[in-house]
């Protein structure tokens, strides 16, 4: 009898029942109610704007993009959190300069040929007005230093100063005084110039592009087509710069535009002697909305040297 006993009782330990747990439903609901908080909380905080950085994001925009048409397109948008903010900005208008210019449209990119306009300094953002005075002033700088050490040696008169888009544009062009008809060989004086110009250019941040011209006579001997001698000349400028006076080799590039950007129309002695030519731009780092209003700024401080 206890033996058959203790039997039963093993077999019935062995089937015991597992217990089953009925509120595994409240961590789902938990989790729910987490997710639910968080997103509450994300809505409510996207939905304090900050109004004075609204309207320095606002600008900051506006002048990135070159023109007012930011203020319409992105950042209106419907009622909403932003309701009864009201904020307007003169609409930059397109302009002359005033200023004749071989190389008018060309961009930061030597090699970029769309064409731009100059915008009119009364009717932007205060604050590029500001940054483009400060640029143009730099600019200036620049242009009297390298002037004051041309006129010491008397060579002043060897090289056009001017300001576009771009930055500032130091033209060697002359009567033959950097380069003979049909040649890319810099003469004595050009190295001259060179040599007075490079401490201010070595001495600079901006990129320099060196572009070289020639006028519209045709070619023979050495050079096939304008293009390949006003390459040429390019190079040989970016050569004396760097192998000769120190200019890094990571801030300067050579471009060649053959006869395609006279600095002065026409077929007469003085057209073909003008555009013979290489041009030296001091490369502007400032935003495309500054340097838009470079020309119309400079041209009440900076003058042709």
């Amino acid at each position: 009898m206890s033996s058959g006993h203790g039997g039963r009782g093993r077999r019935g330990g062995g089937h015991e029942e597992e217990h089953v747990n009925h509120e595994r439903w409240l961590v789902s609901y938990s989790d729910m109610i987490t997710v639910l908080m968080a997103l509450f909380i994300v809505l409510f905080a996207i939905s304090q704007v900050d109004q004075e950085k609204y309207v320095a994001l606002k600008a900051s925009l506006a002048a990135g993009f070159g023109d007012g048409s930011v203020n319409q397109s992105i950042l209106d948008g419907t009622d909403g959190a932003l309701d009864g903010l009201a904020i307007t900005e003169d609409q930059p208008d397109a302009g002359t300069s005033g200023i004749v210019d071989a190389d008018e449209g060309l961009g930061l990119q030597a090699s970029d040929p769309s064409p731009q306009t100059s915008a009119d300094p009364t009717q932007v953002d205060a604050s590029v007005l500001a940054a483009a005075q400060a640029e143009a002033a730099h600019l200036e700088e620049v242009r009297e230093h390298i002037l004051a050490a041309l006129t010491g040696q008397g060579l002043q008169d060897q090289v056009r100063f001017r300001v576009d888009e771009r930055g500032l544009v130091l033209g060697l062009v002359a009567d033959d005084v950097f380069f003979a008809q049909g040649s890319a060989t810099l003469t004595a004086t050009a190295g001259q110039v060179l040599d007075l110009a490079a401490p201010t250019l070595v001495g600079l941040q901006e990129q320099i592009s060196v572009e070289g011209h020639a006028n519209t006579i045709p070619i023979s001997g050495r050079y096939a087509t304008n293009w390949e001698l006003s390459s040429d000349r390019a190079t040989q400028v970016l050569r004396y710069l760097v192998e000769r006076d120190g200019m890094p080799g990571t801030r300067i590039q050579a471009v060649g535009y053959g006869d395609t950007r006279p600095l002065v129309q026409g077929t007469g002695e003085d057209a073909m002697t003008a555009n013979r030519r290489v041009d030296m731009v001091i490369l502007s780092a400032a935003p495309e909305a500054v340097r838009a209003l470079l020309p119309a700024v400079a041209a009440g401080s900076t003058t042709g040297g």
